[in-house]
């Protein structure tokens, strides 16, 4: 059993204040608190420290050493939380994990200003489906993750940065190629490929088009959003991308045709992505500092 810093602190302010009564107006508590914790210093030591045989204050000879050494404890972990408090945000190490349909796109823009502000920053990437991510987060593997939300699984706490809109992709010579905007409702007779069961993407698409119950959605889905679409520019059917994947390039590299969806309310349909880390894992200020960055880098809320 070791002492504790409270103890210490009783210890060093009876030294400093030479009186049970004005140390524990130092240390605001109550003289007979004060007393305890330091009685309990004596029995953890198994030795007197203060001689109370005498009328005035007066250490034992180890009680000297004690304080001594006490002081030196004390200030060392004064000095611990000096060096926590001013540790840098997004400094040393930082192992994040992010989804398949959002890591590529998202990277492209986010590494260059994080390298840039965030030089002590030290960045570890791993890419996987959400709940290989969940597991990871869990086991400590990784420290935040990129997800799509909504996440729900005890223990840990999430933060939405940005929204990212659904758009209907099909070929140039497509019949709805040419429109500005779509309906979910115009969707229902098109023969929808999306990425095969695991993926969140999938499950979010057709929620938010309202498409779940339809019997167009293909069984067959791709791996990759980038199989995804060479399947639809080989006449294979539509789907639905994300715009973030989108505004990088990938219907035009594959020489698709993506148009937004507008529901009759006006509202897009669309899939939230946010940030989860595990509750209290000292990571929530490095999380909300990623999280500004890429609200400013993903401006689709609104």
């Amino acid at each position: 059993m070791l002492p504790t810093l409270r103890q210490l602190q009783f210890f060093q302010s009876l030294v400093r204040n030479r009186s049970f009564g004005r140390a524990a107006v130092d240390c605001a508590v109550s003289q007979s608190t004060l007393s305890a914790g330091i009685k309990e210093l004596e029995t953890i030591l198994g030795a007197q420290l203060v001689d109370r045989s005498s009328r005035q204050f007066q250490l034992t000879p180890l009680g000297e050493t004690v304080a001594d050494r006490g002081e030196e404890i004390l200030n060392l972990a004064q000095d611990l939380m000096r060096v926590a408090e001013a540790r840098p945000l997004l400094s040393g190490d930082l192992r994040l994990g992010l989804i398949p349909t959002i890591g590529p796109y998202l990277l492209t823009d986010m590494l260059p200003p994080l390298k840039r502000d965030y030089p002590a920053l030290r960045l570890f990437l791993r890419e996987d489906l959400t709940e290989g991510l969940l597991s990871s987060l869990k086991a400590g593997d990784i420290d935040i993750a990129v997800l799509a939300m909504p996440v729900e699984v005890e223990g840990f706490d999430t933060l939405i940065f940005a929204e990212d809109p659904f758009l209907f992709a099909c070929a140039q010579d497509h019949p709805l190629a040419g429109r500005k905007t779509l309906s979910p409702q115009e969707l229902s007779d098109q023969r929808l490929l999306l990425l095969e069961d695991g993926h969140c993407l999938r499950d979010h698409a057709l929620d938010a088009c309202e498409l779940r119950s339809r019997d167009t959605v293909d069984t067959f889905g791709a791996t990759s959003l980038f199989t995804l679409t060479q399947m639809v520019a080989g006449g294979l059917g539509t789907t639905l991308l994300p715009k973030i994947a989108v505004d990088h390039g990938l219907a035009a590299f594959s020489g698709l045709a993506a148009v937004p969806i507008v529901e009759a309310a006006g509202t897009v349909p669309s899939r939230d992505l946010g940030l989860a880390w595990r509750r209290n894992s000292g990571r929530e200020a490095d999380a909300r500092a990623l999280a500004d960055m890429m609200a400013e880098l993903l401006p689709m809320r609104g």
